[in-house]
């Protein structure tokens, strides 16, 4: 009855817009994941083409060449990239696409939308940030695992993330993870709900 959307959920290293992504796609039936792809290995669990498409690096930048990809990036000495097949392929289904990406990824999204009526028409942006760049900080060092020079590369990418925060169509200021899904769900809602997604008629 509608006009398939992409829901493009960004937001700063450590704040959470996979849990909230993860969630989203638990009760709304009607939102896939883009799967994205990426040059780093495996993590444990993680399975290929349910979790990444994992590329090696030669594979990946000839992608990049034939330009393949929606958006792409390398974030810490590894590759990461949505392809335009894997978002295009959705909406052709019927079914809305969910990118979890970061600022710098939504950012070539939002540029190639320019360009594009269908990709334009089908976009809305979330920026999902904590409330301050301190609890961004302690979020971050509550991940663990990182060496501090690592640490604070990220700290540092993060704030200058979150200043990026007006490029959005909308702000979500983090707070539990119950009210962060509300109010990204009640987006979305309220999205598919437009006149100009809209392919009803009545009937006579």
């Amino acid at each position: 009855m509608r006009s398939p959307l992409i829901l493009l959920i960004s937001a700063p290293s450590g704040a959470g817009k996979t849990t909230v992504g993860d969630a989203l796609l638990q009760e709304t039936p009607q939102l896939r994941r883009v799967i994205t792809c990426t040059t780093r290995a495996p993590r444990p669990g993680e399975v290929a083409g349910v979790d990444y498409h994992f590329f090696q690096p030669d594979d990946f930048a000839e992608r990049v060449g034939r330009h393949e990809f929606l958006e792409h990036a390398t974030v810490y000495d590894r590759s990461y990239g949505t392809l335009k097949s894997g978002v295009l392929d959705q909406l052709s289904t019927g079914k809305d696409a969910l990118l979890i990406i970061d600022v710098q990824g939504a950012a070539s999204v939002r540029a190639a939308a320019n360009s594009d009526p269908l990709l334009s028409r089908a976009l809305v942006t979330v920026f999902l940030s904590p409330p301050t760049l301190g609890e961004l900080e302690a979020r971050l060092r509550g991940r663990g695992g990182d060496p501090e020079e690592s640490l604070q590369r990220r700290i540092q990418s993060a704030r200058a993330e979150a200043a990026r925060w007006r490029e959005f169509d909308y702000l979500v200021i983090s707070g539990s993870r119950v009210e962060d899904l509300r109010r990204i769900h009640a987006i979305y809602e309220a999205e598919s709900l437009r006149c100009d997604r809209q392919k009803f008629q009545f009937a006579d």
